[in-house]
């Protein structure tokens, strides 16, 4: 084969001058030369040089972006010299071969041919019987030359390398393995800035962390407590309102945090709209917490009485949240029981929502304000109150226990004797419904009516409710599921709803049987829980026949 023009002929190998390769024992010092001398003494690890035969040859398609790039490999001119290059790369006898090769045509040298002489190198390395010698200069020389054109070699190119060079036993430490590792690092793409953890101090390190999208996602209930360090007048009403929200949301029942919340908006009450009140509320009732701040319900009363007629929907969830506190004051409700304003929501794109809302005030003063002589909310703008099971309990039905204790029911009554999801006048869903007989037999809910009158006809029943026999020959017993997402995160205190809910199902006469979170999961399969269910049942004087399906 022709060499190009200017390429060297094989040419025998330099006096070593005391040079000479390692022997077996030889130890490893820290400097070049001796680095060397490992590499090509016996020790190098077989395997690791066997390693290498399994990396294929790299293809002169490697190039990057560079005039030969985008060329013929084959047969053209300009393809020619790169792969004649190639050729004699994976063809040399001997490191100072490789060396003379890459040295002596700079501008025939492409960035893979390095890799290529690499791999060559681990080739002849690991050559048997035993391997040619080798100048420690000579591979100091083709290191160095690496490492000064490592800048512009692609990232595949570095990779080969990198792996190469470990294959072959340069220490990891050592120049050539850096050099290549710094260009690797250079080569991958910028890491996003960490976030900034927010400084916890004041208002402008509030708004922070409670804007935080992961600070929002995952609840810190002691970072919530830390803030409420922060005077309530150094901050501004979209602070408050986001921490209201945040605590609102994963159910945080932080008394001191909500304390500070209602200091803030008496201490604000003439700069604060009805819009903005109604989301400062809004943890107050959810998380059935009545503060200790005095001046709380009178200024709320205040702000009800300026802003009534400015914002219905913003009044209406105001006195939603009141009504979970039982704290609804009477000249709010004469105000939105008004003919006038019910005609005004009536025509607005929320009227279904506000008319909900109404019916559920309705029910309260029916059940709860016995003193109240104001107007009422019209038999015919009333609407069922909460028609089928919340949302929550929708979103979190595959956490419930619901289905499991509804086997059970099957099991031990049948499926005649008790209705699942019923809901029942003014509009509240029930867990599960039996009817019982004078006797305290469970009766087939076929044969009886489920529903108890609605208004209640004396408050008796509501006080025959808390009973814990069941004398009432109309008597229905409801059980009441206590799921973990019921209460607040703390798991003591029922959400405003839920006891709202458990609280008029209880006027209205029927009789509660609350299943809790914590015994339902300490049932161990369902024969345990039938015997819970049973022990619950008995225990309230019932008794049914034998256990059907």
């Amino acid at each position: 084969m022709r060499r190009p023009r200017g390429e060297p002929g094989p040419r025998a190998p330099r006096p070593t001058e005391g040079a000479t390769c390692a022997g077996p024992g030889e130890s490893w010092s820290p400097s070049p030369n001796a680095m060397l001398r490992v590499l090509l003494s016996a020790q190098t690890s077989p395997a690791r040089l066997s390693g290498l035969l399994l990396i294929p040859p790299v293809q002169p398609c490697c190039l990057g972006t560079s005039k030969w790039a985008d060329r013929p490999l084959g047969g053209g001119p300009s393809a020619g010299p790169v792969q004649g290059l190639q050729r004699l790369l994976e063809q040399a006898k001997s490191p100072g071969e490789l060396l003379r090769w890459l040295g002596q045509n700079p501008t025939k040298v492409r960035t893979h041919h390095y890799s290529v002489a690499l791999r060559r190198l681990g080739q002849l390395l690991g050559s048997r019987p035993r391997p040619p010698p080798v100048e420690q200069a000579t591979l100091q020389d083709l290191s160095q030359l690496i490492i000064r054109n490592c800048p512009s070699f692609d990232i595949h190119t570095i990779h080969v390398c990198l792996h190469l060079a470990v294959l072959l036993g340069f220490p990891s430490d050592g120049p050539l393995v850096c050099a290549l590792e710094q260009e690797r690092r250079l080569r991958l793409p910028p890491k996003p800035p960490p976030p900034l953890q927010p400084l916890l101090r004041g208002g402008q390190g509030l708004e922070a962390a409670l804007s935080c999208p992961r600070f929002l996602r995952y609840p810190r209930q002691h970072l919530i407590s830390s803030l409420a360090e922060a005077r309530p007048e150094e901050l501004t009403p979209h602070v408050m309102v986001l921490l209201a929200q945040h605590l609102a949301r994963h159910r945080l029942r932080e008394p001191q945090l909500l304390e500070a919340i209602a200091h803030f908006l008496v201490v604000q009450e003439t700069q604060l709209s009805s819009k903005v009140v109604q989301k400062l509320v809004l943890p107050f009732g959810r998380l059935n917490y009545l503060p200790l701040e005095q001046q709380f319900m009178p200024c709320l009363e205040r702000i009800l009485a300026r802003e009534a007629g400015v914002a219905p929907l913003a009044t209406v969830n105001i006195l939603m949240s009141l009504c979970q506190l039982r704290c609804l004051p009477f000249r709010a409700l004469h105000f939105v029981f008004s003919p006038g304003f019910i005609n005004y929501i009536s025509g607005t794109p929320h009227a279904l929502i506000v008319r909900r809302y109404l019916s559920l005030l309705d029910t309260a003063v029916e059940l709860e304000l016995p003193g109240y002589r104001g107007p009422r909310l019209p038999r015919r703008q009333q609407v069922p109150i909460f028609p089928q099971p919340l949302i929550t309990d929708r979103a979190r039905c595959k956490y419930s226990h619901k289905d499991i204790v509804a086997e059970g029911l099957r099991q031990l009554l049948g499926e005649e004797k008790y209705r699942q999801d019923l809901t029942v006048p003014p509009g509240y869903c029930t867990d599960f419904l039996l009817c019982v007989g004078s006797s305290g037999a469970v009766l087939p809910v076929r044969t009886q009516d489920p529903f108890l009158p609605y208004p209640p006809r004396s408050c008796l029943q509501g006080q025959a409710a808390s009973s814990p026999t069941t004398r009432d020959p109309a008597q229905r017993v409801v059980l009441v599921l206590r799921e973990r997402w019921h209460f607040c995160r703390d798991g003591r205190v029922l959400l405003g709803s839920r006891a709202l809910r458990e609280r008029h199902l209880g006027l209205m006469g029927y009789q509660l049987l609350p299943l809790p979170f914590e015994e339902l999961e300490s049932q161990r399969g369902l024969p345990q829980l039938k015997s819970y269910l049973r022990q619950k049942l008995q225990a309230l004087g019932l008794r049914w026949g034998p256990e059907g399906g």
